[in-house]
């Protein structure tokens, strides 16, 4: 009898179990390791409060929400796009559906269902998993090295996978510590930085203290030609949330150049001319706060946070107070640390890695993930690259050991 061919991954979050699955369906015999007691902690953590597996936009549109994309990285997306990601979330009898937003989930809206149903399809196609093991280096041959709860693992292997993840919340076991051990392999890493993250601002002690968890609703957030409506959260350092996320990769650089400011539109459904004249409406003896909230339409915290960027240079005339509450310039005092971050960019540098996600100058050595360097805002784009990256990685390990995977079941894009 034929011995299988032998895989080993290291990593146990979506694009590690997902590349084991295709693989071990292909005939391979696949062992994973993980450093966290569980697998898939952050996949859990993702479907706390709902699991966004991906996004209904079409084509271009979805693509264009990546900043910077690398070639291989848009290949791969293209080759397994979100219709093939809900076909496999409904293969483990996890149907999805599309929100109002066009973010898409499975039914039970929960990431635990989904995993506990991948979890004993893996071990049906007998995938072996070892938690607790750590990822510390390699051995001769390109082995991959392990430190677990017995000692010193060296585990041979035909191909090998590398999906360990960002830096971002390393207490789910994505610590970004193998950026150094690779880079002393000669391995191009470029440095990890924080994804989908909150910004830091000067606050007045008195706005935190009044406006510290309170929705600033409907807006456009803008930096340099980078524009998102949407919502955010006011936070005691700053704000946070989707808006905010979406403009992670402009924000960080303008910060990192020392250019940082954030342009907010507190109305952005009206024109100036419109809201001038509504503004114009108020009484002679009406108090510059009523007029913001009467006349302007403006939330508490809206008109709060208009204060924090103006101070007592606020206009009363209605045209510049209009210019004022559409062009609220906010200097951004820098950015949420990395541990505090939803994912993170940078990784293995992309020239590093081939079409297949094969890094080069190590024949058999792959990797996937949030391990390369590709940067995803929220609203499902970060779990498509992951399994897509996974899947092209797939492929790729699949050619080397002779083994053909098998055939997507989901319609084209």
């Amino acid at each position: 009898m034929t011995e299988r061919p032998r895989v080993v991954i290291a990593g146990a979050g979506p694009a590690g179990l997902f590349a084991a699955g295709l693989l071990a369906e292909a005939g391979a015999s696949v062992t994973v390791y993980d450093r966290m007691a569980s697998p898939a902690r952050k996949f859990l953590l993702a479907g706390r409060g709902g699991l966004n597996l991906t996004h209904s936009e079409p084509r271009e549109a979805f693509l264009s929400r990546y900043p910077d994309l690398p070639r291989q990285v848009r290949a791969a997306i293209e080759a397994f796009p979100p219709s093939a990601l809900r076909a496999f979330a409904a293969s483990l009898g996890q149907p999805t559906f599309v929100g109002s937003s066009g973010r898409v989930f499975p039914e039970a809206f929960k990431a635990s269902p989904m995993l506990r149903a991948w979890l004993a399809r893996l071990g049906g196609f007998g995938v072996t998993l070892h938690s607790q093991h750590r990822f510390v280096g390699f051995a001769e041959k390109g082995r991959l090295r392990f430190e677990g709860p017995e000692g010193p693992v060296v585990a041979p292997h035909d191909v090998a996978l590398l999906a360990l993840g960002g830096a971002s919340w390393p207490r789910m076991g994505s610590d970004g510590a193998w950026t150094s051990i690779l880079a002393s392999a000669g391995i191009p890493v470029r440095p990890l930085v924080a994804s989908n993250t909150g910004v830091d601002m000067a606050w007045s002690a008195g706005f935190a203290d009044r406006f510290a968890g309170t929705p600033l609703k409907a807006v456009t957030l803008a930096i340099g030609d980078k524009r998102v409506r949407g919502e955010a959260m006011v936070t005691a350092t700053g704000l946070e949330g989707g808006a905010i996320y979406a403009l992670s990769a402009a924000l960080r650089e303008a910060v990192a150049n020392g250019m940082g400011s954030l342009t907010v539109d507190l109305k952005p459904d009206l024109a100036v001319a419109d809201l001038a004249s509504r503004l114009s409406r108020a009484r002679a003896g009406d108090s510059l706060s009523n007029v913001l909230k009467k006349q302007g339409g403006l939330a508490p915290v809206a008109v709060g946070m208009l204060r924090e960027g103006w101070g007592a240079s606020l206009p009363r005339e209605p045209e510049a107070l209009a210019g004022a509450i559409k062009g609220l310039v906010l200097p951004v005092a820098g950015m949420r640390p990395l541990d505090r971050a939803i994912s993170s960019a940078g990784g293995i540098d992309r020239a590093a890695v081939s079409e297949a996600f094969e890094i080069d100058g190590h024949p058999g050595l792959f990797a996937a993930g949030e391990m390369l360097d590709w940067d995803a805002p929220t609203g499902g784009y970060l779990l498509q690259a992951t399994f897509a990256t996974a899947a092209a990685a797939a492929r790729g390990m699949a050619a080397r050991l002779g083994l053909k995977l098998p055939a997507a079941s989901a319609p084209a894009w």
